[in-house]
């Protein structure tokens, strides 16, 4: 999985899977699925994140 930031244009993509996107769909306004070939979720996207979050730059991680 990665995450990214990307300040210039204020959109969080987190990749899920290294398979190529073949659709994406704007699930709810401002929040893109993409998914691969066989319908599985591969990335999020979530455009003006800075407004929709309290820092998308800070990033938590925990393994349960």
């Amino acid at each position: 999985m990665k995450v990214k930031y990307d300040q210039e244009v204020d959109v969080l993509t987190i990749q899920l899977s290294g398979a190529p996107v073949e659709e994406s769909d704007e699930d709810k306004p401002g929040v893109i699925l993409d998914y691969d070939k066989d319908g599985n979720i591969v990335g999020i996207e979530i455009l003006n994140a800075s407004k929709r979050m309290e820092n998308p730059r800070a990033l938590e991680y925990a393994v349960a």
